[in-house]
């Protein structure tokens, strides 16, 4: 197995402790990530590491490795550049996009350039569709893109620059990219910084400024609570809730009608007792359907039973037993009627005729 960087061994110690020790499993997401930043992809060193540290097998992992498509199953470059080519932005031009860009870099889908910078990808789709056609490089969008401005995009990276997006933060190798998935914050000064949104994004938002429309109540200043104030608040609202059940249960009893006088008995202050025998229907049926212990079978030693008939001899028995078995004589292997080949012929003979 390859050794890991300690730095990595330490995020992954770090990674593991945001669950529950019974939970550790969770970690295996950002743990698939982290490994991914140390060798550009999940190799199988990365996920003996990863069953490694969470007591898992490989074949656990590596069940997870594989259906996610942002794990790399190989070396992959240090941009992996993904064009969208399904429906809305096939539409609009994303294949072209597509086949310009792996003519002019002389590969086809997850394949690399020689110089090891660019990974290139078609994608089912990036979730951008007002933006069509999209690229994103390392999962950052290049919007409204055309075969020229993909070709100027990768040429850009190739030369040692990092092109704008769109929108979202500045570009970052695949390894920096992965860190980030991996949690960890991106270090980089004024990483967070540059990008904003897009104008197809702010557009909800302006047409419910324009009307007026808002979430009745929402005050955009209200501050994040931590997870105790939360959990505080949470609580009392809950005791406020069960508090107001009470007192709605008090009201609704106070509110029921007295109960109707008793009728006039005879006179007997004795106190009324139920009867031995009030038993439900069910619970008559039920012991009738299984009888208890002091109920007489058959086989009981020293129990006798009436019985509505008397039983056979055995002579007799034998008797009626072989003239059963004479009147069913067994079945035997020949055809049905139907199927001799003397009424073939004759069916064969009719349907002649008949033309």
């Amino acid at each position: 197995m390859s050794v890991f960087s300690e730095t990595t061994r330490e995020r992954a110690r770090e990674i593991i402790a945001r669950y529950p020790a019974d939970r550790s499993r969770s970690a295996l997401l950002p743990l698939l990530h982290l490994v991914q930043s140390e060798e550009g992809y999940v190799s199988p060193a990365g996920v003996e590491f990863c069953a490694e540290v969470l007591g898992l097998n490989k074949a656990q992992v590596g069940a997870v490795a594989t259906f996610y498509t942002m794990y790399k199953r190989k070396p992959t470059g240090d941009y992996l550049v993904s064009v969208c080519t399904n429906t809305m932005c096939n539409v609009l031009g994303g294949q072209e996009v597509y086949d310009t860009l792996a003519e002019h870099l002389g590969v086809g889908h997850d394949e690399t350039t020689a110089d090891g910078k660019i990974t290139l990808e078609h994608a089912e789709c990036l979730a951008a569709c007002d933006y069509g056609p999209v690229m994103t490089v390392n999962y950052d969008f290049f919007d409204g893109v055309d075969p020229q401005a993909a070709l100027g995009v990768v040429e850009e990276l190739r030369s040692g620059g990092r092109p704008m997006p769109t929108r979202g933060a500045r570009l970052c190798t695949l390894r920096e990219m992965a860190v980030q998935l991996a949690g960890f914050a991106d270090e980089r000064e004024g990483a967070v910084a540059d990008g904003g949104p897009g104008e197809p994004s702010l557009r909800g938002l302006r047409l419910a400024e324009q009307h007026g429309i808002s979430v009745p109540g929402f005050d955009p200043r209200t501050p994040i609570r931590s997870k105790a104030e939360a959990d505080k608040a949470a609580a009392e609202a809950k005791a406020k809730a069960e508090a107001a059940k009470v007192e709605q249960t008090k009201a609704e009893a106070a509110a029921k009608p007295a109960p109707a006088p008793a009728a006039a008995t005879s006179g007997s202050t004795t106190r009324d007792v139920k009867a031995p025998d009030d038993k439900s229907p069910e619970v008559r049926a039920a012991e009738t359907r299984q009888p208890d212990a002091s109920t007489a079978v058959p086989d009981a030693p020293g129990t006798k039973v009436p019985a509505d008939s008397t039983t056979p001899a055995p002579r007799d028995a034998r008797e009626a037993e072989a003239a059963g078995a004479a009147a069913n004589p067994p079945a035997g292997d020949g055809k049905p009627a139907g199927d001799a080949a003397g009424a073939q012929e004759r069916s064969l003979k009719e349907a002649e005729a008949q033309k």
